[in-house]
Protein backbone atom coordinates (compact mmCIF):
# COMPACT_ATOMS: atom_id res chain seq x y z
CA UNK A 1 0.00 0.00 0.00
CA UNK A 2 1.16 3.25 -0.87
CA UNK A 3 2.21 5.79 1.71
CA UNK A 4 -1.17 8.33 0.53
CA UNK A 5 -3.70 4.91 0.58
CA UNK A 6 -1.92 4.15 4.25
CA UNK A 7 -2.85 7.84 5.41
CA UNK A 8 -6.32 7.44 3.85
CA UNK A 9 -6.33 4.26 5.53
CA UNK A 10 -5.86 5.07 9.23
CA UNK A 11 -7.10 8.96 9.17
CA UNK A 12 -3.35 10.68 9.32
CA UNK A 13 -1.42 12.78 7.22
CA UNK A 14 0.95 12.35 4.67
CA UNK A 15 3.52 13.65 6.57
CA UNK A 16 2.80 12.10 9.59
CA UNK A 17 2.98 8.43 7.96
CA UNK A 18 6.59 9.76 6.45
CA UNK A 19 7.48 10.09 10.07
CA UNK A 20 6.45 7.09 11.34
CA UNK A 21 7.73 5.25 8.88
CA UNK A 22 11.40 6.77 9.30
CA UNK A 23 10.84 6.21 12.69
CA UNK A 24 10.88 2.29 11.92
CA UNK A 25 6.91 2.37 13.36
CA UNK A 26 5.37 0.86 9.98
CA UNK A 27 6.05 -2.71 8.44
CA UNK A 28 7.31 -2.13 4.95
CA UNK A 29 7.67 -5.24 1.99
CA UNK A 30 11.05 -5.78 0.21
CA UNK A 31 9.58 -2.87 -2.42
CA UNK A 32 8.73 -0.24 -0.03
CA UNK A 33 5.05 -0.51 0.24
CA UNK A 34 3.69 -0.20 3.12
CA UNK A 35 1.87 -4.00 5.14
CA UNK A 36 -1.12 -2.59 6.32
CA UNK A 37 -2.38 -4.93 8.42
CA UNK A 38 0.84 -5.66 10.03
CA UNK A 39 1.64 -2.10 10.38
CA UNK A 40 -1.34 -1.33 12.14
CA UNK A 41 -0.43 -3.77 15.08
CA UNK A 42 2.96 -2.08 15.09
CA UNK A 43 1.28 1.25 15.28
CA UNK A 44 -1.16 0.39 17.85
CA UNK A 45 1.49 -1.50 19.95
CA UNK A 46 4.28 1.55 19.69
CA UNK A 47 1.50 4.46 20.03
CA UNK A 48 0.14 5.30 24.22
CA UNK A 49 -3.29 4.62 24.07
CA UNK A 50 -3.73 8.61 25.33
CA UNK A 51 -3.09 9.46 22.06
CA UNK A 52 -4.52 6.85 20.12
CA UNK A 53 -7.45 7.82 17.87
CA UNK A 54 -10.73 6.00 18.62
CA UNK A 55 -11.65 3.45 15.92
CA UNK A 56 -14.96 5.38 13.66
CA UNK A 57 -15.05 2.96 10.95
CA UNK A 58 -15.01 5.09 7.70
CA UNK A 59 -17.35 8.00 9.12
CA UNK A 60 -15.39 11.05 9.46
CA UNK A 61 -14.51 13.29 12.77
CA UNK A 62 -17.12 16.09 13.30
CA UNK A 63 -15.44 19.22 13.22
CA UNK A 64 -14.95 21.02 16.76
CA UNK A 65 -17.41 24.16 16.51
CA UNK A 66 -16.34 27.45 16.10
CA UNK A 67 -17.56 28.68 19.79
CA UNK A 68 -16.26 25.72 21.40
CA UNK A 69 -12.91 26.57 20.07
CA UNK A 70 -13.36 30.01 21.44
CA UNK A 71 -14.69 28.77 24.57
CA UNK A 72 -11.52 27.33 25.41
CA UNK A 73 -9.11 30.42 24.31
CA UNK A 74 -11.71 32.20 26.76
CA UNK A 75 -10.72 29.85 29.48
CA UNK A 76 -7.02 29.66 28.89
CA UNK A 77 -6.81 33.49 28.61
CA UNK A 78 -8.52 34.24 31.94
CA UNK A 79 -6.24 31.85 33.55
CA UNK A 80 -3.15 33.50 32.01
CA UNK A 81 -2.46 30.28 30.23
CA UNK A 82 -1.73 30.73 25.74
CA UNK A 83 -4.67 30.61 23.69
CA UNK A 84 -4.25 30.40 20.28
CA UNK A 85 -4.17 32.76 18.07
CA UNK A 86 -7.00 33.91 16.29
CA UNK A 87 -7.75 31.84 12.89
CA UNK A 88 -5.24 29.08 13.81
CA UNK A 89 -6.46 25.77 15.74
CA UNK A 90 -6.68 24.47 18.88
CA UNK A 91 -4.20 21.89 20.18
CA UNK A 92 -4.96 18.87 22.07
CA UNK A 93 -2.86 19.95 24.80
CA UNK A 94 -4.62 23.23 24.90
CA UNK A 95 -7.99 22.12 24.61
CA UNK A 96 -7.04 19.62 27.82
CA UNK A 97 -5.36 22.44 29.52
CA UNK A 98 -8.57 24.21 29.05
CA UNK A 99 -11.06 21.40 30.79
CA UNK A 100 -8.98 20.69 33.73
CA UNK A 101 -9.21 24.62 34.42
CA UNK A 102 -12.97 24.32 33.98
CA UNK A 103 -13.08 21.24 35.92
CA UNK A 104 -11.02 23.04 38.58
CA UNK A 105 -13.43 26.16 38.22
CA UNK A 106 -16.84 23.93 38.96
CA UNK A 107 -15.25 22.09 41.71
CA UNK A 108 -14.22 25.69 43.60
CA UNK A 109 -18.05 26.68 42.67
CA UNK A 110 -19.72 23.44 43.90
CA UNK A 111 -17.13 24.25 46.99
CA UNK A 112 -17.85 28.20 47.27
CA UNK A 113 -22.02 26.68 47.49
CA UNK A 114 -21.60 23.65 49.87
CA UNK A 115 -19.93 26.61 52.18
CA UNK A 116 -22.87 28.99 51.34
CA UNK A 117 -19.93 31.56 50.25
CA UNK A 118 -22.16 31.91 47.40
CA UNK A 119 -25.51 33.93 46.53
CA UNK A 120 -28.74 33.00 44.64
CA UNK A 121 -28.86 35.47 41.45
CA UNK A 122 -32.46 36.02 41.42
CA UNK A 123 -33.20 36.70 44.92
CA UNK A 124 -30.66 39.30 44.58
CA UNK A 125 -31.64 40.77 42.23
CA UNK A 126 -35.44 41.17 43.90
CA UNK A 127 -33.95 42.32 47.03
CA UNK A 128 -32.30 45.13 45.00
CA UNK A 129 -35.06 46.21 43.02
CA UNK A 130 -37.04 46.23 46.98
CA UNK A 131 -34.54 48.03 48.14
CA UNK A 132 -34.99 50.89 45.07
CA UNK A 133 -38.74 50.86 45.14
CA UNK A 134 -38.03 51.51 49.28
CA UNK A 135 -35.96 54.92 48.48
CA UNK A 136 -38.14 56.00 45.56
CA UNK A 137 -41.17 55.83 47.89
CA UNK A 138 -39.09 57.51 50.51
CA UNK A 139 -38.35 60.33 47.79
CA UNK A 140 -41.28 60.65 46.81
CA UNK A 141 -43.17 61.48 49.93
CA UNK A 142 -40.11 63.64 51.32
CA UNK A 143 -41.38 67.08 49.94
CA UNK A 144 -44.45 66.45 51.74
CA UNK A 145 -42.73 66.06 54.78
CA UNK A 146 -40.24 69.13 54.62
CA UNK A 147 -42.43 71.29 52.10
CA UNK A 148 -44.13 73.25 55.59
CA UNK A 149 -40.35 73.62 57.15
CA UNK A 150 -38.53 74.81 54.68
CA UNK A 151 -41.27 77.42 53.84
CA UNK A 152 -41.56 78.54 57.31
CA UNK A 153 -37.86 79.29 57.27
CA UNK A 154 -37.86 80.81 53.88
CA UNK A 155 -41.23 82.92 54.64
CA UNK A 156 -43.12 81.43 51.57
CA UNK A 157 -45.73 79.45 50.57
CA UNK A 158 -46.14 76.05 52.06
CA UNK A 159 -47.80 74.71 48.72
CA UNK A 160 -46.08 76.96 46.71
CA UNK A 161 -42.53 74.86 48.55
CA UNK A 162 -44.51 71.68 48.34
CA UNK A 163 -45.12 71.62 44.32
CA UNK A 164 -41.71 72.86 43.42
CA UNK A 165 -40.44 70.30 45.60
CA UNK A 166 -42.50 67.04 44.40
CA UNK A 167 -41.65 68.21 40.41
CA UNK A 168 -38.10 68.29 41.55
CA UNK A 169 -37.92 65.46 42.60
CA UNK A 170 -39.87 63.69 40.17
CA UNK A 171 -38.23 65.15 37.70
CA UNK A 172 -34.77 63.47 38.96
CA UNK A 173 -36.51 59.89 40.03
CA UNK A 174 -37.43 60.25 36.23
CA UNK A 175 -33.93 60.58 34.98
CA UNK A 176 -32.79 58.01 37.09
CA UNK A 177 -35.95 55.32 35.52
CA UNK A 178 -34.29 55.97 32.30
CA UNK A 179 -31.07 54.43 33.71
CA UNK A 180 -30.76 50.76 32.91
CA UNK A 181 -27.77 48.77 34.34
CA UNK A 182 -26.63 45.35 32.15
CA UNK A 183 -27.30 41.77 34.14
CA UNK A 184 -25.23 39.46 32.92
Amino acid sequence: MSERRYAAHVGLSRGAIQKAKSAGRLVLFADGSIDAAASDARRTATTDPAKQRQDSGDAKMKPVPDAALSAVGDTLRENGLAAPITGGGTTFLQAKTANEVLKAQERRLRLQKMKNELIDRPRAIALVFQLAREERDAWVTWPARVAALMAAELDIDPRRMQTVLEAQVRAHLAELAEIRPGFR
